[in-house]
């Protein structure tokens, strides 16, 4: 399930079998739009499945069928011309997926003096066909309203208009999250933070909202991995991790080697598990080791995190879920969590001890020493590292009694100035609302208090992720 392979999207127009014999050529034409369609749908990480061009019922429930057969994920039905809501509504019963509805124009409008030209009635009733999209769409919505169908739409042009095919791309990037989550094996190691309520979560509904596949995992595993790691694979990882971080003079040659066992038994853990994700916490107090393991751990989650498997601590099962959202989004995805404001700059502090994401940090993220980890037992070897400068986005999954899960999300900027070197992630964030209301107005939603961070603006594609899961979205700036 760690790898949950290309999200599959059944593609198809649709249009009216009696026009064809009526107007030559035009069904070929529309056919070629299609295609045109198809083409631009393709994307790493998606497959499309042609079902082709959909001009009567029985096609209809044929292609709803084949739809069925081909797995796919998503719909996507491109209005061609006018058709008949009696040639749609059998596919999208069976199917039993999500669909968009593009409802595209050849062009951005008729050329009234070259259509009023042609030389007779037949001709330009063709032409206008051809540019019939927005027709039968209410007549669509009525349906799939009255049917209970959730669908999604974009209206524009199929040539020229990049604003419409950014947010068909930004419906296929949501859907292929969707997909990845309903794909990824979530691993629980230890036990909750004493005392964190917050970050208590009901693990049905992660698994009824998501599609998530919860996966409990041992401390003591780990540690017997641990314990068995050869002094090749240990060296192997140590070079790993001094390509990977800017290790820093003061960390000790034992503490490295420390770091390294834990890496790659880590890595052969995960591998076991197929897992795409993990949440730990772990007291070890007493359990010697347990101990060992877990007070060097960091640099080993760091690397797996920075890689798309995202590693949470303080047993954060939903920031592991909001870091793999927005890992999935290609967009990185780090613990972070607000701990001071600085009313001066107007910039909020943000980060985190333990893992970090070395793919959005600003320059190499650093290797430092740490003589205790506040609130928790031992002392080891952490991660240190800014988020690079420029757009950001915070996602927490929020969660209440009477809602369930909910996406709570912010557009911020990140900037350069002096941070709190102390061997943790530590960014500044400016807010277009300013850093007081952001930190009122985010609270007001009741949030955990952690939250997870990616590079770029991408409240648009969260909003769609949100409507995909049937999740209400909160966005605060």
């Amino acid at each position: 399930m760690k790898e949950s392979g290309n999200l599959r999207v059944g593609l198809f127009g649709i249009g009216l079998a009696a026009y064809w014999e009526q107007f030559p050529g035009l069904e070929e034409r529309l056919k070629a739009s299609v295609r045109v369609v198809e083409e631009r749908l393709r994307a790493p990480g998606r497959e499309v499945v042609n079902l082709g061009l959909i001009d009567s019922p029985e096609r209809g429930l044929a292609a709803g069928h084949e739809a069925r057969r081909q797995d796919v994920d998503f719909l996507v039905l491109y209005v061609t011309t006018y058709a008949l809501s009696s040639t749609v509504l059998p596919l999208i019963r069976r199917a039993k997926v999500p669909v968009l509805v593009l409802n595209l124009q050849p062009e951005a409008a008729i050329d009234y003096k070259r259509f009023n030209a042609l030389p007779g009635r037949k001709q330009m009733t063709a032409e206008w066909l051809a540019y019939c999209s927005a027709c039968p769409v209410p007549e669509l919505a009525n349906v799939f309203g009255r049917a209970g169908i959730p669908f999604h739409q974009v209206t524009g042009v199929l040539h020229d208009d990049p604003e419409c095919w950014q947010q068909i791309h930004e419906w296929l990037d949501a859907a292929r999250v969707v997909h990845t989550l309903s794909h990824t094996r979530l691993g629980l190691m230890g036990h909750y933070y004493s005392g964190m309520l917050d970050v208590a979560t009901d693990l049905v509904q992660v698994c009824a909202t998501f599609g998530t596949h919860i996966e409990i995992v041992e401390m003591d595993e780990l540690s017997h991995l641990q314990r068995s790691v050869t002094d090749e694979q240990m060296e192997r990882q140590l070079s790993c991790i001094a390509q990977s971080f800017d290790v820093e003079s003061d960390c000790s040659r034992d503490e490295l080697k420390r770091a390294a066992r834990t890496s790659a038994a880590l890595e052969q853990f995960v591998e076991m598990h197929s897992l795409g994700a993990l949440a730990y916490f772990y007291k070890g107090s007493g359990v010697e080791q347990n101990e060992e393991t877990i007070t060097s751990i960091i640099l080993g989650a760091s690397l797996l995190t920075s890689r798309g498997i995202p590693v949470a601590g303080e047993y954060e099962i939903k920031n592991a879920l909001a870091m793999k959202i927005m890992d999935s989004f290609g967009t990185g995805g780090s613990f972070t969590e607000y701990y001071a404001i600085d009313f001066i700059d107007d910039v909020v502090l943000m980060g985190h001890d333990g893992p970090g994401h070395a793919g959005i940090a600003e320059g190499k993220t650093k290797v430092r020493p740490l003589q205790v980890y506040h609130g928790k037992i031992g002392r080891g070897l952490s991660v240190e590292m800014a988020v690079k400068t420029g757009p950001v986005t915070l996602l927490s999954i929020a969660e209440s009694k009477d809602h369930g899960f909910k996406l709570l999300f912010a557009e911020a900027q990140t900037v350069t100035g002096p941070i709190l070197e102390i061997g943790n992630t530590n960014s500044r964030y400016r807010f277009p609302i300013g850093a007081r209301d952001f930190v009122n107005r985010w609270n007001e939603q009741a949030p955990a208090h952690h939250c997870a961070v990616g590079l770029g603006h991408i409240g648009s594609k969260l909003e769609k992720l949100a409507i995909l899961l049937g999740l209400e979205a909160t966005r605060i700036c």
